[in-house]
């Protein structure tokens, strides 16, 4: 019985629902709940001792600081040396907060620790008001107000003391900063008493400053008492009935009923400014006892945090162990079910079916069933076995495909075979006919004629030996006995419809072999009608051989337009390597022609820039087609040895001269026709080898 069959989607839904769930819900809870609140809990205390402590000192020092100053610009007496020994420990406080905050950076905020940067640099900065006090430039007022600016940038670090995410511990850190402002608010009145009682009156300013110090001291007070939780606020409370602050209380009421703009003080107002210290002092012990307590109540919700952490790790991890089993026990299935499929779509394209039309290109059978076996892949996946059973019907479709191709394109080959091979038959037979018409006629226009129709015959025989080449066929034609190349490049030439532009410097001496020679022809052929062709038909086509080093070079030049890069690196890579015949490409026939040519013997076709702006085209004819010399030429212009086929080849042989390897005018070989007048003899400049009776030009079939 078959076992269960799951669809890939469901296994591949199964694997990734299970794992990252449980990831997401572990770590979404262990990071966003317990974490990150841990590791907040647990720097408060880290911030307390080197951040708030030491700023709150800063700003005690500050204050008495503040209220000496304002004392001595109240009054006549030179500076006291109190005053200088609070300006040394307000320094000390300084350069303190200065070295220990260092160790609290990576727990404090950026915020905060940007504010506290700014205290540390304003407070080192005091020297330029400390030199306007010694001098009584600035009046009292104005010195409350610089050093207040201070110490509200010192409040300011921290108002951004909001690190921990226990709400509870939040709102009493806000509760605490509302009673520091309330210090802080009684400190400035002190000093602003401290500046007055020296002449025993307010200013009408400082009258007006001292009621609006008087009814923010007191709002933020009972704020900030009133947002404090039991056990925080009970001391405070009790400094609420305290004789303490009724006395301050009192004071403060005092000034602001009696003490009108530059009315004097009453006598008993010198007692206001020791009532006034009195309460600064007592509200900061309970200030710093508060700031313990909510530093200590951080340290057990860490440690329940940190517990809380270790549970949900435990458990996670638990639960990532299950999902990590699971996934990989269903994915290494799948994946062996996946690449089972992708080893079978491998073979398939890189080496099945490369192989199935390498050997059709050959002319192989093939047997379709053998090369398409069913792809077989084991697992329970039923996607997996679809896909395989598409494989299968893909690859039968694909080597089928082939097949056809194959078929087809032999069909192809046949037919231009046929074609070709008719094509050359009915050319033969016409050139006998041509033959025998020039050997009874004797009129020099008609015979002129009669050499030029000889002439297309040729050039179309030609085109029909391409279409032989193109279909993997050789033409029949050929020599058992060497051949000279000059000759054979001047039959090349009388094959080209403008031969008189093509001018020909090769030398007599070197030979190729005779089963080469028809393909030579051909090839270089086509290459000279190629640059008669693309060249202005008033310049010349020159083609100029010499021994090489590795066998014999031919370069056929042209004066035209030339090729551009890109076009040339193409053509030079289809010579090098002729691709399949693409049908669509019939616009360039002669160079597959060439291509397939050379590859047949070796032969290395290469085109490039002449120096004149046209295209020259080089063939290296390998050394082992190279022969000492020709056959030479016997009585009766046949050659020594016979021609392996039948015919040769068929120009206006005649017009190209033997005499010499540069010229390219007509030649006429004259014998005396009944009337008396001369007559040209047909072949009479041609090679021996190339030279053939009308009872020789049959082509085999």
């Amino acid at each position: 019985m078959a076992g269960r069959r799951r669809s890939i989607h469901a296994k591949i839904f199964a694997i990734i629902l299970v794992p990252v769930t449980a990831l997401v819900a572990v770590w979404a809870y262990g990071s966003a709940i317990t974490v990150q609140g841990g590791l907040e809990l647990l720097e408060i205390r880290t911030v307390y001792d080197n951040v708030v402590i030491p700023t709150q000192r800063v700003i005690d020092e500050l204050q008495t600081e503040r209220t000496l100053s304002a004392g001595y610009l109240g009054s006549r007496a030179a500076p006291p040396t109190g005053l200088q020994d609070q300006r040394q420990r307000t320094d000390a406080a300084v350069a303190l907060l200065g070295q220990v905050s260092v160790q609290a950076r990576d727990a404090t905020p950026d915020a905060m620790w940007g504010r506290l940067q700014e205290l540390v640099t304003l407070a080192r900065g005091l020297g330029s008001v400390r030199k306007q006090v010694d001098e009584r430039v600035l009046s009292s007022a104005e010195v409350v107000e610089h050093y207040s600016s201070i110490t509200e940038v010192g409040f300011q670090v921290y108002d951004r003391l909001m690190i921990a995410a226990d709400l509870d511990i939040i709102q009493q850190v806000k509760a605490v900063i509302l009673i520091s402002r309330a210090r802080e608010t009684m400190s400035q009145q002190a000093a602003l008493l401290a500046g007055s009682l020296a002449f025993g009156r307010m200013t009408k300013a400082e009258y007006d400053a001292y009621g609006r110090m008087a009814g923010k001291r007191k709002l933020l007070y009972e704020l900030g008492v009133g947002q404090l939780d039991a056990d925080l606020a009970a001391p405070f409370l009790t400094l609420n009935s305290s004789a303490t602050y009724r006395t301050f209380s009192a004071m403060e009421h005092e000034v602001t009923d009696i003490a009108a703009p530059n009315r004097a003080l009453i006598p008993g107002a010198l007692r206001w400014r020791a009532a006034s210290e009195e309460m600064t002092v007592s509200l900061g012990g309970l200030l710093s006892e508060a700031s313990q307590e909510i530093a200590d109540r951080a340290l057990p919700l860490a440690q329940t945090a940190l517990w809380r952490i270790a549970i949900a790790a435990g458990v996670g991890l638990l639960v990532v162990a299950f999902s990590v089993f699971y996934s990989i026990r269903f994915g290494r299935r799948l994946t062996a079910e996946l690449v089972g499929l992708e080893r079978a779509a491998i073979e398939l394209a890189d080496r099945r079916l490369p192989s199935v039309v390498t050997r059709l290109r050959r002319g192989e059978g093939v047997d379709v069933s053998a090369e398409t076996p069913p792809v077989t892949i084991p697992g329970s996946t039923v996607e997996v076995e679809h896909v395989a059973d598409a494989f299968t019907s893909v690859q039968r479709t694909a080597i089928e495909a082939a097949v056809d191709q194959a078929r087809m394109r032999e069909g192809v080959n046949k037919v231009f075979l046929n074609l070709a091979r008719r094509n050359q038959s009915l050319l033969h037979r016409q050139l006998s006919m041509l033959d025998q018409l020039e050997q009874q006629v004797v009129d020099p226009d008609v015979l002129d004629r009669l050499f030029g129709i000889d002439h297309l015959t040729t050039r179309m025989r030609r085109h029909a030996e391409g279409l032989i080449i193109l279909s993997g066929a050789a033409p029949s034609r050929g020599w058992r006995s060497p051949v000279a190349l000059f000759d054979v490049v001047r039959a090349a030439v009388e094959q080209v419809e403008d031969y008189l532009r093509v001018d020909v410097t090769v030398p007599h001496g070197p030979a190729l072999l005779g089963p080469a020679a028809t393909d030579m022809i051909h090839l270089v052929a086509e290459l000279v009608e190629n640059a008669t062709i693309f060249s202005p038909p008033h310049t010349q086509v020159y083609v100029r051989g010499e021994v090489a080093a590795k066998g014999f070079a031919l370069e056929i030049e042209d004066r035209g337009l030339g090729i551009g890069a890109d076009e040339m690196a193409r053509l030079n890579a289809k010579l090098a390597d002729p691709p399949e015949f693409d049908l669509a490409d019939s616009g360039r026939l002669g160079l597959f022609v060439v291509g397939r040519l050379a590859r047949r013997h070796g032969v290395r076709v290469s085109l490039r820039t002449s120096p004149y702006g046209g295209t020259s085209a080089v063939v290296l004819v390998p050394a082992d087609l190279m022969a000492e010399s020709g056959t030479p030429e016997v009585e009766g212009g046949i050659p020594a040895h016979t021609v392996e086929g039948s015919g040769s080849e068929h120009a206006v042989e005649g017009r190209v001269p033997a005499q010499g390897p540069s010229t390219a005018g007509p030649a006429l070989t004259r014998t005396p026709p009944p009337n008396g007048l001369p007559r040209r003899v047909r072949q009479a400049s041609l090679a021996p080898q190339l030279r053939l009776g009308p009872e020789r030009r049959q082509e085999e079939s």
